[in-house]
């Protein structure tokens, strides 16, 4: 089975996709914008701007996520656009959070002030929908036409969030 996880950063899809690939004992994808950026020794941030005005940048990391995806029989893919790009998964799931907890764990996680932390994922969450739209047509905020599940992260732990999706996935399954 493969089973696809999209959020906005801040949602808890790296947390969440690594305990359900445990639990079900498959393969983990999440490969990132930070992962391309250390690979090509450039900082974040700056590779967000080159971004901007390169879309292969995303082409390209959408393309070796869909081929890592397909080359295992079963895996679990977390990405911004995995619902939308991993056509072929079983199970598209959508996990949403507000803004200001996303803004809040990603200042745990990151440090800095809430202020810069809350500015910078609503300019970051900006930028990706248009970037998303002008290279693929497609608006990642509406994800509830394609997701199978959309699941609110606000209130609740990672474990119960994985429970929801293995659930789900143990239905699609039979």
């Amino acid at each position: 089975m493969r089973i696809a996880i999209s959020s906005k950063s801040g949602c808890g899809n790296t947390t969440v996709s690594k305990l359900v690939a445990e639990r079900l004992g498959c393969k983990m994808i999440n490969f990132t914008f930070r992962q391309m950026a250390e690979e090509r020794g450039v900082d974040f941030w700056t590779f967000c701007t080159m971004a901007e005005n390169d879309d292969s940048i995303d082409k390209e990391l959408d393309a070796r996520q869909v081929e890592m995806a397909m080359a295992e029989p079963s895996c679990v893919l977390g990405s911004r656009l995995a619902i939308w790009m991993l056509e072929k998964a079983d199970l598209k799931v959508y996990l949403r959070a507000s803004e200001k907890t996303r803004a809040e764990r990603i200042f745990k996680r990151e440090g800095g002030s809430f202020e810069e932390r809350f500015k910078e994922t609503k300019e970051r969450d900006e930028h990706d929908r248009a970037r998303y739209k002008r290279i693929y047509g497609i608006d990642n905020d509406e994800y509830d036409k394609i997701a199978d599940l959309v699941i609110d992260t606000d209130f609740r732990r990672p474990e119960e969030i994985a429970d929801l999706i293995i659930r789900e996935a143990e239905k699609k399954r039979g």
